[in-house]
């Protein structure tokens, strides 16, 4: 079993003080794996400035865990795909939160797509992103990002292309330090964020990795419900009253 980290300061390894305890593979659910990561992030704990972001469906029950062992407020980043009219799992690109966008220039040429018909295809998406936002806080307003220590949390990557958009997406927002999270992914993966992030923590990078569902007992879906439940929860323990708003 390895683990990765970058700390902080910039070093290899684990974070000061971090037990460097072997993780138990299979996770028994994702709320597990979210525990056993939380100890891993755990010199976050206790800052005001650190906002815990989940990536529905999978990484928000992951990522509530990991916002009550910090006492940090927790919230989604929503991020679609744009796929290729017909082909539809190769990604143009991914639209996210907030109206960022990322597109992947090669497809783009090597499929002739002109600026018109790539905004049209990225809207699209992006009313589907606005949708579940909606539904999943319930008509709240997202916790601003701007000046924070923002730790983006998945239930585990495959081949980290959505974390990559979510965290070029967040550039944009002027966060303090950006951190991707991950019980589970591959060792070549987790190392191919080290540029898109200031810090990144997986705890487990077990070798052949082949699926994320693979090393979880319990991997069914998240139902919407859950997500707004998980989030409703958060907000009543730790974020401070007149921190969030209903839109009107």
């Amino acid at each position: 079993m390895q683990f990765l980290t970058r700390r902080p300061d910039g070093e290899s390894g684990w974070p000061p003080g971090a037990p460097a305890a072997e993780c138990r593979l299979p996770f028994p659910d994702r709320r597990a794996a979210g525990r056993q990561l939380a100890v891993r992030l755990g010199h976050h704990a206790g800052r005001d400035d650190v906002l815990v972001l989940g990536l529905p469906r999978g990484g928000v029950p992951v990522a509530s865990e990991i916002a009550l062992a910090l006492e940090a407020p927790l919230d989604v980043f929503v991020v679609r795909k744009v796929g290729v009219p017909g082909h539809e799992e190769l990604a143009l690109g991914a639209v996210a939160s907030g109206g960022a966008r990322v597109l992947n220039d090669s497809v783009v040429r090597a499929y002739g797509f002109r600026r018109r018909e790539v905004d049209a295809l990225a809207d699209r998406s992006l009313q589907e992103v606005l949708r579940l936002e909606r539904a999943y806080r319930e008509g709240v307003e997202s916790v601003p990002r701007a000046g924070r220590t923002v730790i983006v949390v998945d239930d585990g990557l495959a081949t980290g292309a959505t974390m990559r958009a979510v965290l070029a997406a967040l550039r944009g927002e002027r966060p303090a330090r950006l951190v991707a999270a991950v019980p589970v992914a591959p060792v070549g993966v987790c190392l191919s964020l080290h540029g898109e992030a200031d810090e990144v923590v997986c705890a487990a990078t077990p070798e052949p990795f082949r699926a994320v569902g693979l090393w979880y007992r319990d991997f069914a879906p998240v139902a919407a419900e859950e997500v707004g439940q998980l989030l409703r929860r958060n907000r009543r323990r730790f974020v401070p009253a007149g921190s969030f708003r209903k839109r009107r």
